[in-house]
């Protein structure tokens, strides 16, 4: 595993001063982004496309069906780590992509903190961060001291208390569309994967070869209507890891552009893929990194730390949160914006919140500005103070996802 990088986030266009993505009126690849629920977002996708295929009630808030009409089968196809803002910067290693989002692509949100838990349920459920309950890559369990990781969740606590809101699939299954989630086989069954996904025919699937082949046959397999629902994590690994525009990162949406020509070209006449992302990354330069576990101000008064680099929620001791505030607010300067709990839910970045979620956020929210992050050396995984990149803060970079719209 390679070491964190000193050079500052690559920009995804060449050239000097602020980088911007095509198509989102020129918002800097730092500035903040808030996530456009309800018409703008990954929680719009799922409910959009069971429109398209005539579930009743669902509402195509995207506006599909002007260009889907007669549509009966769709696939739904979510590249990890895969942001808008990283399109341009993955185009000489992927054609087909830049291609395909140059003649139909546009950009979406996704939801907050802009992180893979938070956006696989939201994605699934059709609902903001707040309804759904998932509202980090980790979380204190209320009432405990124990924080749960959401990527190694088992099964406590039960997939269907933590996350209580019915997923698309359901209500696709339920109106008799057949529904295949294709992911890797190691993730069946685990609590995010029934959390996000229940309610369909699971299929493991490892590599992009097994996961365009699952897909167009599930896509193609009956006569009625029909929903897959497919997970590639590569990219996002490989960014993690090298960071963005790496030799890995390079080779991975290389990797990707190959799994959308399968699927593009495998089209059924009467089929649509849709092709989304669950966040962006960007690099994070040693010289930006805070470490909470070896500065003694950032730990004093806090009981539980949770969330992840970008975003920290942080559980304190009775009556120490106007010093924690405090404090952090010092020692982080312009790195962050440091909110109570009810500001950050004030600033609609969860959507509504209700109580049974509040104690979820932390009871002070830290959210990391430009490329900065507040890393925690020995309370969490060593490997994470190793990444070189990194998501889950609010900047355009992070938050930006594409939605490609193609038909059979």
């Amino acid at each position: 595993m390679t070491g964190p990088e000193e050079s500052a986030v690559r920009p995804p266009v060449s050239g000097g001063g602020p980088s911007y993505a095509p198509g989102v009126n020129k918002v800097p690849f730092l500035a903040p982004v808030a996530p456009e629920y309800g018409g703008g977002s990954i929680a719009d996708v799922l409910p959009s496309a069971l429109a398209v295929l005539g579930v009743p009630g669902a509402a195509d808030l995207l506006d599909l069906g002007a260009d889907l009409s007669g549509v009966r089968r769709i696939a739904v196809l979510l590249v990890d780590g895969l942001g808008w803002y990283q399109i341009p910067t993955a185009a000489p290693y992927a054609p087909t992509l830049a291609g395909l989002t140059a003649a139909a692509g546009r950009p979406l949100t996704c939801g907050f903190p802009s992180t893979t838990p938070v956006s696989l349920v939201t994605l699934g459920t059709g609902a903001a961060p707040g309804a759904h309950g998932v509202l980090g890559f980790t979380l204190r369990v209320p009432g405990t001291e124990r924080v749960l990781n959401h990527i190694e969740w088992s099964g406590d606590p039960a997939p269907l208390r933590w996350q209580p809101v019915a997923t698309q699939l359901e209500r696709a299954w339920a109106a008799g569309v057949a529904v295949t989630v294709v992911s890797r086989p190691e993730f069946g069954g685990s609590g995010l994967t029934l959390a996000a996904n229940r309610g369909g025919d699971y299929r493991g699937a490892a590599g992009v070869d097994a996961v365009a082949t699952t897909m167009l046959a599930a896509l193609t397999a009956g006569s009625g209507p029909t929903l897959v629902s497919g997970y590639h994590p590569d990219v996002d690994r490989d960014g993690h890891l090298s960071g963005v525009d790496s030799v890995p990162w390079r080779a991975s949406v290389a990797e990707v552009d190959g799994l959308l020509a399968r699927l593009v070209d495998g089209l059924p006449s009467d089929g649509a893929l849709l092709v989304t992302a669950d966040h962006g990354q960007l690099d994070v330069p040693a010289g930006h990194r805070f470490d909470l576990d070896t500065d003694p101000r950032l730990t004093d008064g806090v009981r539980v730390v949770a969330g992840e680099p970008r975003v920290r929620y942080l559980h304190t001791a009775p009556g120490a949160t106007a010093d924690v505030v405090a404090a952090w607010s010092a020692v982080l300067g312009d790195a962050a914006r440091v909110l109570l709990r009810d500001e950050a839910v004030a600033a609609g970045w969860f959507g509504p919140v209700p109580e049974a979620h509040l104690e979820r956020v932390g009871d002070v929210v830290v959210v990391c500005n430009d490329t900065y992050a507040v890393l925690a050396s020995r309370s969490e995984s060593p490997v994470v103070s190793r990444l070189v990149a990194f998501h889950g803060a609010d900047t355009a970079a992070e938050m930006t996802i594409p939605l490609l719209v193609l038909r059979g």
